[in-house]
């Protein structure tokens, strides 16, 4: 299971978004048929430029819940003090791919940040992870 993980600030337009996964799949060297899942935080599931990105991509959204974000943070290899205050969370879309591929995830890239959008790609072995 390989996901994309998608964090972006408030009116992130879908270009910006659909680049910023396209250069995350071009930086871990796969094609976009090979992605199961684009990965969105589900406190961002009505921004507007993800739903338009997801639908131009036309790849499966798994929304991840704060929750499941919270419990994988200490894997993250990225964490930003810009995105904890805004958030809460420290790492946004490391955080979302880690859940979405599934236990035992590994991030195949760290975060990108480019234009107020960041991208993160795990691989794992998609069943989910048990958050208590």
């Amino acid at each position: 299971m390989i996901a994309v993980g998608i964090g972006c600030r408030r009116d992130s337009p879908a270009a910006r978004i659909g680049a910023a996964v396209e250069e995350a799949l071009a930086q871990a060297g796969l094609a976009p048929g090979t992605v199961d899942a684009l990965a969105v935080p589900a406190f961002k599931a009505d921004e507007p430029g993800i739903v338009r990105a997801v639908e131009e991509l036309g790849l499966p959204v798994k929304l991840v819940h704060r929750s499941e974000l919270d419990a994988v943070q200490p894997l993250c290899a990225t964490l930003s003090q810009a995105a904890e205050e805004a958030t809460g969370l420290a790492a946004v879309s490391e955080a979302a791919a880690l859940v979405a591929a599934g236990r035992n995830a590994r991030l195949l890239l760290p975060r990108i940040a480019r234009d107020g959008v960041t991208c993160a790609v795990a691989r794992g072995d998609g069943a989910r992870w048990s958050v208590g």
